[in-house]
This record gives structure tokens, C-alpha cells and sequence, in this order.
């Protein structure tokens, strides 16, 4: 086994870790460098497909303000956001968008330079950034990339997977590598970053790329960090409704933001049977809504209908979609756009604070992995981009302000070798069917713990992913690649359910028809691998 030491590990190459790396290298002395790992090639990630944009409240937008969008946020997130978190958040937005301009990212302008804001459900005001009509994630990933790759300080390992942390009375070490020959290795580090995206590949029918399988909060919550509000994924309303990839491509709610109708095959509208707000409800009530209607009606999708938008404005605030639903044989100036709801993102995840800080000690998770309290039950359109750089820029402050240290006997910590021990050893496990897994669980995780949820179709649920757990019979060593990913996925799976079942109220994305009200008493679900049951904190 190769062994190697960096003064920062950082684990995910989505708009959170690359910023975060550039960030760290610019603003620290770092004697062994920054290693930024990702499991596939650089620049793909659940970042890349983020179309709508990124919220901004910018000094310069007069009608915006931070009370505005800090009650916005709370809406949203069904009671369950931090107060001091949205308000840092959003008062830094300003400050870190002109810093990622030094870096090469860029947002649309009008013809006068001035950047040109849309809206977006459940927003008051339109405050929300994008690049390239409709690809501001890709935009800004392209731009974040060729910053990383340019950097000499940052050294990444691509098709690389973190299989393992080192872990010693609660204080991280480093992390165990599958790196791209296969071959294992392990990284010495007291600073670790876990910023490996979501897990939308753990349901059927998702927006997510085939790596979002929910590494980080496996590995996190195997080293013993605390995770929170589990049960809480959110289903974007509107995915172009046809099979056939590993995920379904997103139809951004910006489309019905600039006021694109839902409707049936007839171009009949129903949104106002549910929501005053209609289009622009909050999306738990608007993936709930199109559900309702394709049950309703026993059909596969709904139809959005961008015709009364223009032809002119359409093509050219949104080309990605235009170009997209081309290939499908769709004009989305003159005809209706199938679509149906899917897994999107997770409002849960690693518990930190807006620095990053996790339960242990030296571990940091930023983005989609991480649960600052930010989106609450329901995360408000756009906002998880403006988290991923706010935290991102947090912790490569943070971590200046401390120092990273270099130093520690890592070589002769029995703990460490211990766990790195397990990879060197020679095993005799049988292989699986990982696709047929994979595949049974995306189904049960869909059908059991989905947009509608009950007791005892969750405990059906459950016995399933325990029994595929024993089919597959992995605690640590696994023989490949995709075999770790089942792992993660397993246990990550695990943990949504019991924290589904645990939570008898509806709130947010987290929907029981059988517990139909809201408590009054507003909490976050805890886990953590020593305690094992799922607990409750103000």
C-alpha cells in the first residue's frame, strides 16, 4: 500500500470542493499541499447539472434585501432552518460572488453589464444569478476546474474513491483510497473535507448523475459524526419524464419562473387546486400536486407548457432545456413538455456549523453532504449553490485563522493501523450482483420512502434494504469500486428510513399520510453510529 501526507484532503470535486481548495491554497501556507480527490474524471458532479442558478443578495439589487430572503428561506424550510444561518449566509452571498469573478466564474449580464437576476418559487423578489441561459452549475464548475488544474499547490486524484477515514477518539487522520489503478492508499491528513455531493441514486428516478450514492454521509457516519434530519430529501417537481439513462434530465424551476404553466395532455392547468401560489408553491407541494394528478389520472407524467414565454425568450434563457428536449423530438416553443417529479437533493446530511466543523475533530463537510440548518424541511430553490461557496469560503477561513496542522505520529497509531489493516488483508468474498441491488433498492426507496410516506409501507421499506444488506454482506472491505458505492448506499439508506419512521409528523419534503399535521414543537433528527437510535434536538 502507497502512503502519502497532505496538509488538506479534500473529497468531492463539486463547485463546494473546488472553491474550497482554491480557497485553502490561496490563503494558507501549506507545507504538503492540497489533495483534492474525485471519484470520476474532473467536472462531473451534481454541481454541473444545477440549470436554475444561484441566489445572490447582491448591494446593488435595490429591491432585494437580506430580511427578504431570510423569510423567504424560513417559508420554505417548513420551521425547520436556523435563523442565524440563513441571515450569514445570505449576507455573505454578496462578498463571495465577486470573489468567485477573480476566479474566472461568470453570470449573465444585460446589454448595460449589469447582472440580470431571475425568479423562482417561493422567492418575493428576483435575486437569483445564472450563467449561460440555463447552465450555471456547468458554467461554473468549467470556470472553478480550469482554476484547479491550472493550480500547482492542488494535486487531485481522479477515478478515485475514499473507501475509509482513519478515526481516533474522535479525531480524523485521514482517509483510505481505491485510486484509479485500483490499488489502495492511504492519505495522512489532519484536515479532511468531505464534500462528496447527495445520494439522489438511491431512488428510481432522479435528477442526480450516476455517482451521487451518498458517499459522504456513509463515511461520515461510519467515523461517528452526527448526521441530521435524514428523512428529508426533496423531489423536484418537474424531470423530463422519460427512462432509459441513469438519471432524468432537469427541467428547471427558473422555466416556471418566468411563467411556464403545469397542465395535462389537453393544456388543461390544475396547479390552482392546490396552492394559491400555484406554479411558484413551495416544491414539496408541487412534486406532491403533480403526483396527486398523475395517480389521479393514471398517467406516467404531467405536461408543462414555456409556449406562452416566446420563442425568442426561451431559446435564449433557456438553450440547455431547448437543446435537450430537441432530442426527444420536443419543441418547447410550440409543444408540452412531459415531466414528472424526482429524487433532486438532500436537506440533511453531516451536522455542521457554517465554518464546517463536524462532531470530529479535523473532519469538515461543505455542500450537499453537509446539514447546516440552512434549508430546513425544504430547501428554497437555488439556494444550495449560494451554501456550497459561503461554506466553502467559511472554512478556508476558518482554517486560516486556526492553522492546519502538519504534525502527528500517524505512521504509529495502532487505531489507524488498525483500519488500514483491513484493506491490506487478503479476502475471500464471493461477488455480487451489485446492478441487481442497486436496482431492487432504487425501487424500494421509491416506492417506500418517497414523496408520500406511511408506516407500514416504510417498514416494508426497511426489511428490505436489512435483507439486501445480508445479501450483500460487505462490513468493510469490498472487492470493487461500484461495491463500495452499494455499501454507501446501503447504510445511507438505512438511515433515511429510520429517520423517516422516527419523525410521526409531516414537514417539508418528509410527508406521512398517516401523521398529516405539523407538531408544534419543531426539532432536528440526530444519528450517530455510538448511539444508534435516532434522537431529537431543538
Amino acid at each position: 500500500m502507497k502512503y502519502s501526507k497532505f496538509s488538506a484532503v479534500i473529497i468531492g470535486s463539486g463547485i463546494a470542493g473546488l472553491y474550497a481548495a482554491l480557497k485553502i491554497e490561496q490563503q494558507l501556507q501549506l507545507p504538503n499541499g492540497v489533495l483534492l480527490i474525485t471519484k470520476s474524471k474532473l467536472g462531473e458532479s451534481n454541481s454541473y447539472y444545477a440549470q436554475g442558478g444561484m441566489v445572490a443578495v447582491l448591494k446593488e439589487n435595490e429591491k432585494d434585501s437580506v430580511e427578504s430572503h431570510v423569510t423567504d428561506t424560513i417559508k420554505a424550510g417548513a420551521g425547520l432552518s436556523e435563523l442565524d444561518t440563513i441571515r450569514f449566509i445570505s449576507e455573505n452571498s454578496d462578498k463571495v460572488v465577486k470573489d468567485l469573478l477573480k476566479f474566472g466564474v461568470e453570470f449573465d449580464r444585460d446589454e448595460n453589464g449589469k447582472f440580470t437576476l431571475t425568479k423562482e418559487a417561493a422567492h418575493s423578489v428576483r435575486r437569483i444569478l445564472h450563467s449561460g441561459g440555463d447552465a450555471t452549475g456547468r458554467e461554473m464548475e468549467i470556470a472553478l476546474c480550469q482554476a484547479v488544474k491550472e493550480n500547482k499547490n492542488i494535486t487531485l486524484y481522479e477515478n478515485t474513491v475514499a473507501v475509509d477515514l482513519l478515526i481516533d477518539e474522535n479525531t480524523c487522520g485521514g482517509v483510505v483510497l481505491l485510486n484509479e489503478n485500483d490499488e489502495y492508499e492511504t492519505i495522512y491528513s489532519n484536515t479532511v473535507i468531505m464534500a462528496t455531493g447527495g445520494l439522489g441514486q438511491l431512488y428510481q428516478y432522479t435528477t442526480n448523475p450516476k455517482g451521487a450514492t451518498g458517499d459522504g454521509f456513509a463515511l461520515s457516519y461510519r467515523a461517528g459524526a452526527i448526521l441530521q434530519d435524514m428523512e428529508f430529501v426533496q423531489f423536484h417537481p418537474t424531470a423530463l419524464a422519460f427512462d432509459g439513462a441513469e438519471n432524468r434530465f432537469l427541467i428547471s424551476e427558473a422555466v416556471r419562473g418566468e411563467g411556464a404553466k403545469l397542465c395535462d395532455e389537453f393544456g388543461m392547468e390544475f396547479m390552482f387546486k392546490y396552492h394559491e401560489k400555484k406554479e411558484l408553491a413551495p416544491r414539496d407541494i408541487v412534486a406532491r400536486s403533480i403526483f396527486c394528478e398523475m395517480n389521479n389520472n393514471g398517467d406516467p407524467c404531467v405536461f408543462l407548457n414555456a409556449t406562452g414565454l416566446g420563442e425568442e425568450k426561451l431559446l435564449k434563457r433557456f438553450p440547455t432545456i431547448a437543446k435537450k428536449c430537441k432530442e426527444y423530438d420536443i419543441d418547447i416553443t410550440q409543444d408540452l413538455i412531459p415531466v414528472a417529479p424526482a429524487a433532486h437533493y438532500f436537506m440533511g446530511g453531516v451536522k455542521t456549523n457554517i465554518r464546517g466543523e463536524s462532531s470530529v475533530n479535523g473532519l469538515y463537510a461543505i455542500g450537499e453532504v453537509s446539514s447546516t440548518g440552512l434549508h430546513g424541511g425544504n430547501r428554497l430553490a437555488s439556494n444550495s449553490l449560494l451554501e456550497c461557496v459561503v461554506c466553502a469560503y467559511e472554512v478556508a477561513e476558518y482554517l486560516k485563522n486556526i492553522g492546519v496542522n502538519d504534525k502527528g505520529d500517524f505512521e504509529t497509531n495502532e487505531i489507524f493501523n488498525s483500519i488500514i489493516s483491513k484493506y491490506e488483508q487478503e479476502t475471500e468474498l464471493k461477488p455480487v450482483d451489485v446492478r441487481a441491488l442497486k436496482e431492487e433498492l432504487q425501487a424500494t426507496m421509491w416506492s417506500g420512502v418517497g414523496i408520500f410516506r406511511n408506516e407500514q409501507v416504510m417498514k416494508s421499506a426497511q426489511a428490505n434494504i436489512e435483507k439486501l444488506s445480508k445479501e450483500f454482506d460487505r462490513e468493510d472491505k469490498c472487492l470493487s469500486k461500484d461495491e463500495y458505492e452499494l455499501r454507501n448506499m446501503l447504510i445511507t439508506a438505512e438511515l433515511i428510513v429510520k429517520s423517516a419512521l422516527n419523525r410521526k409528523e409531516s414537514r417539508g419534503a418528509h410527508y406521512r399520510v398517516d401523521y398529516l399535521n405539523t407538531n408544534e414543537v419543531c426539532e432536528h433528527s440526530l444519528v450517530d453510529k455510538n448511539k444508534g437510535e435516532i434522537y431529537f434536538a431543538k
